[in-house]
This record gives C-alpha cells, sequence and structure tokens, in this order.
C-alpha cells in the first residue's frame, strides 16, 4: 500500500512539474512573414512551389528531423553563402537584415514548420 501511495505521489509530482514547465512556443507567423517580405526573401522563395530558390517546403523537408536544422538556417541567413539555384547556377544568398538573434530563430522555426 505505501509502494503504490508513493508512487501515486511521485507521478502526481512529476506532472504538476510539466506542467509549470513552458513548452517551445509556436513561431510567430506574423513577425516571419514581415521579416521575409522586409529582406526580400519571396523574390527567390515561395511557400510551396520553386523559384529561383528552393520552395520553403523544400526548405523544411531538407532539415526535417535534424537537431541542427535552426542552427544551420540561422547559419545560411547571416553569413551570405553559395547557394545552388534552381537553373544549376550558383550565387551568394543575401543576408537577412537582422541582428536579433530571436528574429532569426523564429524565421527558421516558421520555415521548418512549413
Amino acid at each position: 500500500m505505501f509502494k503504490s501511495s508513493l508512487a501515486l505521489a511521485s507521478a502526481s509530482a512529476v506532472l504538476a512539474f510539466a506542467c509549470l514547465t513552458p513548452a517551445h512556443a509556436a513561431p510567430d507567423e506574423d513577425a516571419a512573414k514581415a521579416l521575409m517580405k522586409a529582406n526580400d526573401c519571396t523574390k527567390c522563395h515561395a511557400p510551396a512551389k520553386t523559384k529561383k530558390g528552393p520552395s520553403l517546403k523544400k526548405i523544411a523537408e531538407k532539415y526535417k528531423g535534424k537537431a541542427d536544422a535552426q542552427d544551420k538556417l540561422v547559419t545560411n541567413f547571416t553569413t551570405a553563402p553559395m547557394v545552388k539555384l534552381a537553373d544549376g547556377t550558383e550565387e551568394k544568398h543575401k543576408v537577412i537584415d537582422s541582428k536579433d538573434a530571436k528574429e532569426l530563430k523564429n524565421l527558421a522555426d516558421w520555415i521548418l514548420t512549413q
């Protein structure tokens, strides 16, 4: 009897703590879209169709399940790497005009939900 009461109390404590721990917040879609618009990202990227660059859906598929996906996207946004375009040519990726790490991570997280 004592063991089952102790187990129940332990389980209750774990559940209570889990409820108090903030869950990972969903990306702010409006902020992500505004940052994309301000940086003219839609010139090369569309939600579901390939333009000059891959669609947001293809980008999300490429990084699906990868623990470092957010970091890789933020690096891509901030370092102007050479990227291969849909027509096979290469050019430097435009740097996103933001020094706000939270804003850049939000954009990456939003893209990964596409």
